[in-house]
């Protein structure tokens, strides 16, 4: 028998024009659960993708790629620790920091804050907070002394503004007759930024490098330098090769080991919402199973002519199989259609929902980003096309067998 023939009779038979119109119904709901099910992996994936996409770029944006931090305390020459550092081809820039905790004041209000002591000129090549000022510049911690620049949420919660003066006060303090007596030290505001990370924009107080070495007893020292390189993919590597070229009694760290619980977590959530929602599509699946043994029942008659005019169990197996992909295609084909048409639009449909309703589904003050960002990736796409079509193909193999092994003489004795 033609394969053409084959094909035909199949799409025949899952048209289904007269009494079996409950068949035909089964078949569209299988589809269509198919394509529901493809289309929510993909947006889902998408925008877990995007979410940790943007996470990664606005973390690292203030955060090192790699760091090199003294052995035992304070690193020591680090002019020495940076230029060695910069000898390494993918190394794009260096800069040295100073880090500690203390606690802002201004009128009734007081906020623990992360200290960090920056070099401005040598900052730009390792972050991008230049570039996020709202007001004032980062240049002008260098402009004059006991300058601090805020993070816009933290300066809301102080209420100051540029040019207002807050109090900082740390716990590296001095000792007096009357025990341990905290450092306090009046900062001007210079300058607010604002990168769009509630952690940072909340908690973090930029300093020049002299005024934080001061406040925190760090003498010629300092916490670490920061290290930006040209493909953070690559840290552990690269980090691992800037340890062994350079033995000068500092380690070395990069991002992967300081956030890896974090993205470690993302790409638990990703297996795991892709497994449950791979059982959407396996459900749909298995509505194809029994749409084809309805099928088959019902078409007990067909196949018994069919095989006295001479088809082989093979061709009888053929036409269900074809049968049974051709539901799983179709579905798989307009779940794909829906699927990247929602991914590529989200971050424009969302929004507008949310003015529909006059709500916010991601608040700022709970999560990092407030928005919902999608990131397509074909890779992703072409495994949920692959599983969707090998769960629809191993669903037609039961049914497909057993029209296959249908005997004549037994269907016609009662036609």
């Amino acid at each position: 028998m033609p394969r053409l023939l084959e094909l035909q009779i199949a799409l025949r038979y899952t048209r289904a024009k007269r009494k079996d119109h409950f068949i035909s119904f089964i078949s569209l709901s299988s589809m269509l659960g198919i394509a529901l099910g493809v289309m929510a992996l993909i947006t889902v994936l998408s925008v877990m993708n995007g979410f940790e996409k943007e996470l990664r770029e606005r973390m690292l944006g203030m955060a090192a790629h790699a760091s090199l931090l003294g052995v035992e305390g304070d690193l020591q020459r680090w002019q020495e620790v940076a230029e060695s550092a910069l000898q390494h081809p993918e190394v794009m820039g260096a800069a040295p920091y100073i880090e500690g905790q203390g606690m802002l004041a201004s009128g009734n209000q007081s906020v623990g804050v992360m200290v960090r002591g920056i070099d401005v000129d040598r900052e730009k090549s390792v972050s991008e907070v230049a570039g996020h000022m709202v007001s004032g510049e980062l240049q002008s911690l260098h402009q004059q002394r006991f300058n601090v620049v805020l993070g816009a949420e933290l300066a809301m919660r102080l209420g100051v503004t540029v040019g207002d003066r807050v109090t900082l006060m740390v716990p590296k303090g001095s000792v007096t007759p009357a025990g341990l007596v905290p450092r306090v030290k009046r900062f001007t505001v210079s300058g607010i930024f604002e990168v769009g990370m509630h952690e940072f924009d909340s908690a973090l107080a930029l300093l020049s490098l002299q005024d934080s070495g001061v406040l925190l007893k760090m003498g010629r020292g300092v916490t670490g330098v920061r290290l930006r390189l040209q493909d953070m993919f690559r840290a552990p590597q690269i980090s691992r090769e800037i340890a062994e070229d350079t033995r000068r009694g500092f380690r070395v760290t990069d991002w992967t080991k300081q956030h890896a619980n974090f993205f470690r977590a993302i790409q638990m959530e990703k297996r795991v919402m892709f497994i449950i929602l791979t059982l959407i599509i396996a459900v749909a699946a298995f509505n194809i199973v029994s749409t084809m043994v309805m099928v088959v029942t019902d078409k007990a008659a067909d196949i018994a002519i069919l095989r006295t005019l001479g088809s082989r169990p093979s061709d009888i197996l053929t036409i269900f199989m074809a049968q049974g992909a051709l539901i799983g295609v179709i579905g798989t084909l307009l779940g794909l259609v829906g699927g990247i048409s929602l991914a590529l639009n989200i971050e424009q449909i969302i929004p507008a929902i949310e003015h529909m309703f006059e709500t916010e589904f991601l608040s700022a003050e709970v999560y990092y980003i407030s928005s919902v960002p999608s990131d397509l990736r074909w890779s992703d796409v072409v495994t949920i096309t692959g599983v969707s079509l090998a769960l629809s193909l191993l669903a037609t193999l039961y049914p497909a067998w057993k029209g296959s092994r249908v005997q004549p003489a037994e269907s016609l004795r009662y036609e």
